[in-house]
């Protein structure tokens, strides 16, 4: 049988599915087409660098925005009983007064939305004409233009702290290595420097650039929003390909550091940028509160229905008692009178203009106040501010508050949110033999320092030098000198102030970034991955720069600086032994010896780490044997399963270091410390079979289908038959006060859920340490389970178990960890669950999911480990559904970003893992315990506040409007009414409007000592016992029987008397307004200064307004006017008295 190289299977499998006719974006230069018509142009189809954000055109403002706001139904429903009001057959007073209160709300939201676009207008203008240079074939040479001038095949250079204009592939820099820094805080908050490499063949050291000679075409993938993954390839005219990926691309809205000049061709412009795409705007969530609302709205639609109507039969029942028509009723132009039958089908649509009321129009408008004024007072709670880092919480999405007071089901991180995630090397095992350290400040062990010192002394070679070589060159850690950090090179105090106004504008504009659903968590990724090269399939942006300086020689400092706490920690370890990397370049790393000796290694290729294969590898040849060799690290399993004839009878030795090691491993995560395996290739790699794996993986780097797979079948051939190096241990502590905030969380009735990468030992470890699962619970164990069917009978079984054990019917399971909110915990034990990635995809299948489902409603925590980001969001999302319950999510990584996004509320920590979790969050914060306070005090307060609120406008209303109905049995249901128009319109919008404002906003039903002490408290919102339907009728019903007592008390007053109407309505108003001003004082359960003025002021108010306007208005509403109307009643003791006693009749019932 003829032999095949494996390497020409894989070769000959990917061509059978590339597919040559997939769109791709295809650029050349525009400098040969300079002179050419914009029409003319081989890049014309692509679109240009000027951004337009903003909505509305001078011309369109108004018929647009009215168009938007006709989207609500609200505002279609109070325009069209308006313009019916002026239907002379149904009107039911002045049709130019119907319309002033939509107008007011129309005007007050259009002035809103216009200043909104306004100022994202401006933004648009500073951007656009921001300064960059651009090569301009004519004068060969780069000209300053704006940036609104750059376009699609344009070459750009960008000078150091400059902002990135568009989207450019990087052909030249400065630097004489070929590699160019880049910050992209502006764009994902994330200060630590990206180093990004010209595209090989493209940059010659020491000469100029000369965009006129470029000849070649740039072959990419269309434009998308992942900011870390781009694949393409440059066609040389020859037809040779050069593959480039996301380390060759420069992005719109970040700076350079650290280098003079770079330059390249522009490949995506305008809104077709990676920053552009990301740029969603702010994100818009409906509160569980306003979806109740929106019901009980439908029902007040119902309720107004029905009273219509009574008032459309009552009032052709009332014709009917005439056997000829009184004078007072008006026949047409004809002299003929209106059918009874049809007079009442007119009267019922002008019932509806009368009662319109009832639909609470300024109910929306109030609601977004009192959010507004929610979010102020938790960003200005001390409680939550971190001087530390000088950060306090943040409020970025501003209409869920409430939902924070009704949260059932917590998901969170572990690493960074609820560790502090500044890592201290404590253990390593080097060849089986195990070595400790104690101290925070890595201080080398004696034993382990005496065998370094030995193999250098003798061999200069040896697994003890290959370990600690490992870690310091198996990294993605950039090395500068301190002198150059955030160096400004040739850049005036002007243009930096301006570079730092386009930041501020690019930081305003940008809301959102997305990360790699497919990269690993960070918990056992952050120590491996590499941001320098090609192949960044699955690459994780990771966060804060973190920095370990190194002393060398004479006065001469470096600066590390490291992607995550782990690699952090890492070098510092290696350092502390004597191995120092000195200098990292795309083509060399330098490491110092502890002889200080230089060792300086040629890079011949960086696999990055990916969540499937969970490993990095760095490919060097060594400077003394020119030999080629890989140094891997990895979790434990990833390393494991490829190891070189481990357990075979043939390597006695090694089996017993793997066993050994293994056993250290195990014993690490028993500790809680997170795990590292590290390797190196045992067998020695050919130059022949480099040379054909390297053309291989360049043919899979040119690709654009199937990129990441091919390249994830490379690393696969090549990372095989490795040689133990060792492994380490890194402590990771607990943040301050995470056992107290977990078990208040869990008092409150909330289930806690943990979902990290690490390996199940140390998550249980952890688990136990911050007080998830507690030594007297009942845990169930599911992991390594490899067989579906075996997962199936294990939750088969474990659900028997606990259906055995259940409590009596009718008891709450979701909460039975507690028999009421303050006694004591019942017999039972509580429930944890402990499950790891795979087997959770197992549960989670179409035929496991409902019994996995059903697990999981018993189980007061529940610890998943070894779960991928994608995992994380998909848990989420499952217990949501099936659940139907309200889900938090709490993480500080990009990696959480997915799970944060899926849970109704997200929370993100701006620790040390950047700020793409908090970019993509609805609240953010800086240490886990804040969500203590966050969730039981602010969240009890605005969810009780906003129920409150809402239920007391629809009592205020149809408290209100059902005057108007008792008085339409009095009149032949005519549809007239015993107010003044103006009076009842000012009525709602400032007579009552600011009380319940003014309660929404300031009410705290329990003090924030009260409900942090008693966190059972919090299960009334989980319950909605705030606002329930229950809530929503008995509101209603008071409000009828208040408008019945403010009614008929004065009916019964002045009947028989001779007074007009408007005389009769005055006192019901002022009856009104007092019973429900007093009604939201009884309430109110914490008076402030604030209360006493607003409510006073209410009142004041009204009688300010309506003696002015008796005043002055003398044949307003003819022929019965309000004119002197009020001061005659005010003049009258009856007045007084009937105020008085209407108003504590009303109110006897509260």
């Amino acid at each position: 049988m003829t032999w095949t190289n494996p390497l020409t299977l894989l070769r000959h499998g990917w061509t059978r599915h590339w597919n040559p006719d997939r769109p791709v974006r295809t650029v050349v230069s525009n400098l040969p087409f300079e002179d050419l018509k914009k029409r003319e142009q081989p890049n014309r189809r692509y679109e240009g660098n000027a951004i337009r954000t903003n909505k509305y055109r001078l011309w369109s403002f108004i018929p647009m925005n009215l168009f938007e706001q006709f989207h609500r139904m609200a505002n279609i429903y109070f325009v069209g009983l308006a313009i019916l009001n002026f239907v002379p057959v149904v009107n039911a007073f002045q049709p130019e007064v119907a319309l002033i209160p939509i107008c007011i709300i129309l005007a007050l939201t259009a002035v809103k939305d216009g200043w909104e676009d306004f100022r994202r207008y401006q933004t648009d203008q500073q951007l656009n004409n921001t300064p960059c240079f651009i090569f301009s074939r004519k004068q060969m040479c780069f000209v300053e233009r704006r940036w609104k001038d750059v376009r699609v095949g344009d070459f750009v250079r960008v000078l150091s702290n400059e902002i990135i204009p568009a989207d450019i592939l990087l052909l030249h820099t400065s630097d004489p290595n070929g590699v160019c820094h880049m910050e992209t805080a502006n764009l994902d908050g994330e200060t630590s420097l990206k180093q990004r490499k010209v595209v090989p063949g493209f940059s010659s050291l020491g000469e100029p650039f000369q965009p006129q000679t470029f000849d070649s075409t740039v072959v990419c993938e269309n434009p998308n929003n992942n900011l870390n993954l781009f694949k393409g390839y440059v066609e040389r005219p020859d037809k040779r390909r050069t593959g480039f990926g996301i380390d060759s691309l420069l992005l719109r809205g970040c700076m350079v550091r650290n280098t003079d000049d770079a330059a390249g061709i522009v490949v995506y412009a305008g809104h077709e940028t990676k920053s552009m795409l990301n740029n969603s705007g702010p994100r818009y969530k409906r509160s569980k509160i306003e979806r109740k609302m929106n019901t009980d709205v439908l029902f007040c639609v119902v309720l107004l229905f029905f009273m219509c109507l009574i008032g459309a039969l009552g009032h052709a029942i009332w014709l009917e008692t005439f056997s000829s028509m009184p004078s007072y009723i008006v026949p047409d132009s004809n002299g003929n009178y209106t059918p009874s039958v049809l007079a009442g089908f007119y009267m019922f649509f002008t019932m509806i203009i009368l009662l319109q009321v009832m639909i609470p129009v300024s109910l929306y408008v109030s609601i977004e106040l009192v959010k507004m004024g929610q979010i102020f007072f938790i960003t200005q709670d001390v409680e939550l501010y971190d001087e530390e880092l000088d950060r306090r919480v943040q409020c970025r999405a501003l209409n869920i508050t409430e939902d924070l007071g009704q949260i059932q089901y917590v998901f969170s991180d572990k690493t960074g949110t609820l560790t502090e995630n500044k890592m201290v090397f404590r253990r390593c095992s080097v060849m089986g033999t195990e070595y400790c350290h104690e101290e925070n400040v890595v201080v080398p062990d004696r034993k382990l320092m005496l065998e370094v010192d030995r193999q250098m002394a003798s061999i200069q070679t040896g697994p003890y030098l290959d370990f600690f070589l490992a870690l310091a060159i198996c990294n993605t850690v950039l090395v500068s000198s301190v002198t150059a950090q955030r160096q400004r090179v040739r850049v005036n105090v002007a243009d930096l102030a301006g570079a730092e106004r386009v930041g501020d504008v690019l930081r305003a504009l940008t809301h959102k970034t997305l990360a790699d659903p497919f990269s690993i968590d960070e918990d056992e990724s952050d120590g491996f991955h590499s941001s320098d090269v090609s192949d960044a399939a699955g690459q994780k942006v990771i966060s804060s720069e973190r920095k370990v300086k190194s002393s060398l020689s004479g006065s001469e400092e470096v600066c590390y600086e490291a992607h995550s706490p782990d690699e952090a920690a890492l070098i510092h370890a290696a350092k502390a032994y004597g191995f120092t990397m000195m200098e990292r370049t795309p083509h060399y790393v330098t490491v110092k010896l502890p002889d200080e000796a230089l060792l300086k290694f040629e890079v011949l290729d960086i696999l990055t780490f990916d969540s499937t294969r969970r490993r990095m590898s760095i490919i060097v040849r060594h400077p003394h044997t020119k030999e080629i060799i890989m140094y891997t690290k990895g979790a434990d399993s990833a390393i494991m399963e490829r190891l070189g004839n481990v357990f075979s009878d043939l390597n006695v030795s090694a089996k017993q270091t793997a066993v050994k090691t293994q056993r250290d491993l195990d014993m690490y995560a028993r500790n809680g410390l997170r795990t590292l395996c590290f390797a190196k290739k045992v067998e020695v790699i050919s130059e022949q079979e480099f040379r054909a794996w390297s053309a291989v993986r360049q043919e899979a780097l040119s690709a654009i289908e199937e990129k990441e797979e091919r390249l994830m079948e490379t690393a696969n051939f090549i990372e095989s038959s490795f040689t133990l190096l060792g492994a380490t241990g890194i402590e990771d502590r607990l943040q301050e006060s995470v056992p107290e905030t977990i078990q208040a969380l869990r008092r409150a009735g909330m289930q806690v859920w943990v979902l990290t990468g690490d390996k199940p030992e140390t998550a249980i470890n952890i688990a136990y340490s911050c007080k998830l699962l507690e030594h007297e619970d009942l845990v169930f164990t599911f992991i390594s389970v490899i067989l579906q069917s075996l997962c199936k009978m294990r939750l088969e079984d474990t659900l028997g178990e606990l259906r055995r054990s259940m409590l009596p019917p009718g008891a709450d399971h979701q909460f039975r960890g507690y028999s009421s909110a303050f006694t004591g915990p019942l017999m039972e034990p509580s429930i944890g669950l402990v499950i790891d990635g795979p087997t959770l995809s197992m549960a989670m299948s179409d035929e496991l999911v409902e019994q996995f489902v059903e697990l999981c409603k018993h189980c007061r925590a529940v610890l998943c480990c070894r779960v991928t980001p994608l995992q994380k969001s998909a848990v989420v999302k499952l217990i949501r559904q099936k659940l139907r319950v309200m889900t938090l999510a709490v993480g500080d990584g990009a990696n959480d970003v997915n799970m944060i996004q899926a849970a109704d509320v997200g929370i993100g920590v701006s620790g040390q893992e950047g700020m793409q979790a908090v970019m993509a969050s609805d609240f953010a914060i800086t240490r886990f315990k804040h969500l203590q306070r966050l969730l039981l005090v602010h969240g009890h307060w605005c969810y009780s506040r906003l129920a409150n609120m809402v239920i007391y406008f629809f009592y205020k209303n149809v408290a209100y409007v059902n005057l108007l109905f008792w008085y339409q049995f009095f009149c032949g249901f005519s549809a007239t009414a015993m107010i003044d128009y103006w009076l009842m319109i000012f009525f709602n919008l400032f007579f009552t409007s600011a009380p319940p404002i003014m309660f929404g906003i300031m009410e705290k039903e329990v003090s924030d000592s009260t409900l942090l002490s008693l966190p059972e408290l919090y299960k009334r919102g989980q319950h909605s016992e705030g606002y329930r339907r229950s809530t929503f009728w008995i509101a209603i019903l008071d409000a009828f029987y208040q408008s019945l007592v403010c009614f008929f008390i004065p009916y019964w007053t002045y009947n028989g008397s001779d007074i007009g109407i408007f005389a009769f309505g005055t006192p019901m108003n002022t009856v009104s307004l007092f019973t429900i001003i007093l009604h939201l004082a009884i309430e109110i359960k914490s008076w402030t200064a604030v209360h006493w003025v607003i409510m006073i002021g209410s009142v004041l108010v009204y009688f300010i307004v309506t003696l002015a306007y008796s005043a002055i208005c003398i044949s307003c509403n003819p022929p019965s006017d309000p004119y002197w109307i009020m001061h005659k009643q005010m003049a009258d003791p009856m007045f007084y008295l009937v105020c008085i006693l209407t108003t504590v009749v009303a109110l006897l019932p509260r």
